[in-house]
């Protein structure tokens, strides 16, 4: 009987402990901030971008010390195969595209290589001419990445460049591009 009680009472410090844990990681789990939670005020949110990191890679590109990615949803992507907007022809709505930023920094397996270092951050455009209207179709955002915190937050006019409070933030730079329907950005020959 004494050894009956004794191995409940180990399987229920066992399982005391095993709770604890779990309760413990399930409060750092939940601590952590969700990136899908960040928006822009009076814009666009990280939300409207879930799984952009699967996305097809539209073109890559480097200023100074600066790498970026840049990736697109399947809709852009089917655009830019069929010539957008080199023919002509507008994105259409649902068109999304990301872009991730690195600051640069040599390999230490390949010195004679740059990589990408820490992330900056990753701006994200989607084309929605009726919620946009007043931005040439295009919503804008940037959110910046703090790799301390492992957190995103919304560009501010702090920033550099400064950044709007809403999703026309991207539209004064995109306005050079107004013939290409707002977009920078060709896709890269495979």
């Amino acid at each position: 009987m004494r050894n009956a009680l004794n191995s409940k009472g180990k399987r229920i410090s066992r399982f005391a402990i095993l709770a604890g844990v779990l309760a413990a990681l399930c409060g750092l789990i939940i601590a952590a901030q969700d990136k899908y939670t960040v928006t822009v005020p009076n814009g666009l949110a990280f939300s409207e971008f879930r799984g952009y990191e699967a996305w097809q890679v539209i073109s890559i590109s480097q200023a100074g010390d600066e790498m970026a990615v840049i990736l697109g949803n399947p809709l852009i992507i089917q655009a830019y195969l069929s010539g957008v907007p080199g023919n002509g022809k507008l994105f259409p709505d649902g068109a999304k595209m990301a872009k991730i930023h690195w600051n640069s920094k040599t390999s230490e397996t390949f010195p004679t290589h740059t990589i990408a270092g820490v992330q900056r951050d990753v701006d994200f455009m989607a084309k929605d001419s009726k919620r946009f209207a007043d931005s040439g179709g295009w919503g804008y955002a940037v959110f910046d990445y703090n790799a301390g915190s492992d957190t995103f937050r919304s560009g501010t006019l702090a920033d550099k460049p400064p950044q709007g409070h809403d999703a026309k933030c991207g539209l004064a730079c995109h306005t050079l591009v107004k013939t290409r329907d707002y977009v920078f950005t060709d896709y890269s020959h495979r």
